[in-house]
């Protein structure tokens, strides 16, 4: 495929794809044994008919998005604060956060994870507003676990936040977050566009809560919380005066020095002026930003700021929260901290077309006019930094107009180009304006991040109290290396801005060999996200960057054939492509080595047998493992939907070839 420019405007303008471009044809003469073939052949239609049963009758996919129970403790302690916490929903969340519990009585951030003292905490505490009692056996483990490793005063500061507003914790003993800082021109360090798009959409609300500081009656004490009863709130050293730490440290000081002098007209116009800012920014389903933290804490704020739980703003937000839960069998009532339709649906259309589903067939179609319907074509926070480049792209959930993502912009362009629809000119045009969106997405350095551009500063992740997740959005390898993918397919693989991408991508390669992942699990992602992406660029299998990433791939195939990796990777490189093996993983490795000429190599064919050996009867395969990531380590996600589309996109490869010819001209 090929693209030109329009040199009077700089438009993009690719042009039609041919059916041979968009459909499977042939087949390569030999891939593995006659044996393996065959396997990965009935394989790979279990799971095209597995996955081709799930697809709702409006067009598009979604897998639960499962994270941990803090969002639904957090759901719980919400409701509580609001007054509207009923008996169905606390019965629910109860029998699922009581079914997370692990045997030592704490609750991890990821299945099979370490205990985690905020989430157990949390877990802990909507515990108690289920009506468990201190005494029971499960209770009062967690409770000593928890004194054992500080208590209340060791917990991240958005845990004790939960706390204050109902007066387990002081105020005083938090960070300063002012109102005021709405302000701060875009040129001024910790403006809020220095920080990613999911903490500025959080961070604005809280500076609303922190003003106001509330504190709701506490339906009962927590005093078997504190590690030390007598100093329930110890005051952690400064550290050197110096360092960045010490230097935050006393500017969170002299931000509680400011708290008692703020004038009050002030500090009155800035919170209204966050008010309008976070209404202007609800999204037609009454969310804010499709993830769930920034609707809890905007809906806080609001109220603080006397809208009743009956204007239209609220019951839409409220309404909105209730969308995020899913019922199970048990009774159990989990929490998804987001929802992730159209980037299910563009890659569970990138498997099954990569399986040989025809490019017409009637479930594609469909799914290519849910993703035309879907496209963002409205500014959002975005145009902030990129105030003169035409909107044009899609975002991760049903509703965010706002904040539309780069990595799902690429990968929906290289799905619709697999469809042969009824209407070319529409989808040419959508691919045209995602195109053109996504170049100008790109940073400075060559990169590209998941929502911003130059979303770089040190600075956000200095403050105290950011001490959890990241907070800003650098450009990453797994995105960088969607987007030249995409561009190589539109025929771009020469242009100036693809050749910064691959150079950013070739500078940022591990020592090892593999990239890092930011948005999967880890480095298995990130090399099976950016060697096809080098491959469809034009980079030769023989490339050193290339034969570099088959050789680390091939080093950390596990024993059984399978590919896995624990989120400890992100803690400590020693986890580095180590864990138990995945279907998710596999099929990343598997693209990457497919991609890399390696299609008739052992490693390939094992990891090929491993995918037919460990699939169920249904054509799915089964994997509790969480291999998505929020925010590297402290925040992990289980999609799934990655346990169905990853491996069947690596075995239709395997067996039908790339899907694509190298890229030409540009």
């Amino acid at each position: 495929m090929t693209a030109t420019t329009d040199g009077s405007t700089g438009a993009l303008q690719p042009r039609a794809a041919s059916a041979s471009e968009t459909q499977h044809e042939t087949t390569p003469e030999a891939a593995g044994t006659v044996e393996t073939r065959d396997a990965a052949t009935r394989a790979m239609e279990r799971a095209t008919d597995f996955l081709l049963a799930r697809q709702d009758a409006q067009g598009w996919w979604k897998g639960d998005l499962e994270t941990n129970v803090t969002m639904d403790a957090e759901d719980l302690l919400l409701r509580q604060f609001l007054g509207i916490r009923d008996e169905p929903t606390t019965r629910g969340a109860a029998v699922f956060i009581r079914g997370e519990q692990r045997e030592d009585g704490t609750w991890a951030s990821f299945y099979g994870g370490p205990g985690e003292i905020s989430t157990t905490i949390e877990a802990y505490v909507a515990l108690r507003l289920a009506g468990d009692a201190p005494d029971e056996p499960h209770m009062a483990k967690a409770s000593a676990w928890i004194r054992e490793r500080g208590g209340m005063a060791a917990a991240r500061v958005f845990t004790r936040i939960w706390l204050a507003l109902f007066g387990w914790w002081k105020w005083d003993d938090l960070p300063e977050l002012p109102p005021e800082l709405i302000y701060f021109p875009k040129w001024m360090p910790l403006n809020i566009y220095d920080f990613g798009c999911w903490a500025r959409q959080t961070i604005v609300p809280l500076t609303v809560v922190s003003a106001k500081r509330p504190v709701r009656p506490a339906p009962f004490p927590l005093d078997e919380l504190h590690a030390d009863a007598r100093n329930p709130n110890p005051v952690k050293p400064l550290a050197p005066v110096a360092s960045w730490d010490g230097a935050f440290q006393r500017l969170d000081k002299a931000l509680h020095q400011y708290r008692k002098v703020a004038p009050r007209a002030l500090r009155r116009a800035a919170m209204n002026t966050a008010a309008r800012w976070i209404i202007e920014r609800q999204e037609n389903d009454g969310c804010w930003g499709g993830i769930q933290p920034p609707a809890v804490y905007s809906v806080i704020a609001l109220h603080l700021l006397g809208y009743d739980l009956e204007h239209p703003v609220m019951r839409a937000g409220l309404a909105s929260l209730d969308r995020f839960a899913v019922w199970r069998e048990d009774g159990a009532r989990m929490i998804e901290a987001c929802q992730s339709p159209v980037w299910d649906t563009c890659l569970a259309a990138i498997a099954l077309a990569d399986a040989g589903v025809p490019a017409d067939h009637p479930q594609l179609v469909k799914a290519a006019d849910w993703m035309l319907g879907e496209e963002i074509v409205r500014p959002g926070d975005w145009s902030v930094k990129r105030p003169q480049l035409p909107p044009g792209g899609w975002a991760f959930e049903f509703h965010n107009d706002n904040y539309p993502d780069i990595d799902d912009t690429a990968e929906v362009v290289l799905a619709l180009r697999r469809v042969r629809h009824h209407d070319p000119d529409r989808v040419e045009n959508a691919i045209g304006r995602g195109v053109r969106w996504n170049l100008g997405m790109q940073s400075k350095d060559g990169g590209w991040g998941a929502f911003d551009v130059d979303n770089t500063s040190a600075f956000p992740n200095r403050l105290p109290f950011c001490d959890f997740g990241e907070v800003i959005d650098p450009p990453s390898a797994d995105v960088t290396a969607h987007v030249v993918e995409m561009l190589a397919v539109e025929g771009l693989a020469h242009d100036p801005r693809t050749r910064r991408g691959i150079a950013w991508l070739l500078a940022n390669q591990e020592p090892n060999g593999s990239w890092f992942g930011r948005w999967g699990v880890n480095y298995v992602y990130g090399t099976g996200s950016v060697v096809p992406a080098l491959t469809a660029a034009g980079l030769p299998g023989s490339h050193p960057a290339i034969r570099r990433a088959v050789a680390w791939l091939e080093t950390v195939q596990n024993e059984d054939g399978g590919w896995g990796e624990d989120l400890r990777s992100y803690d400590d490189a020693g986890w580095s492509g180590r864990g138990a093996s995945t279907a998710s993983q596999t099929g990343w490795a598997l693209l990457a080595l497919l991609a890399a000429g390696e299609r008739d190599s052992k490693a390939v064919e094992r990891g090929v047998v491993w995918l037919a050996e460990t699939q169920l009867s249904d054509g799915s395969w089964d994997e509790p493992y969480f291999t998505g990531t929020g925010f590297p380590w402290d925040f992990s996600i289980n999609y799934h939907l990655y346990r169905q589309v990853f491996p069947l996109t690596a075995l239709g490869r395997y067996v039908h070839g790339e899907p694509f010819p190298a890229a030409e001209g540009g």
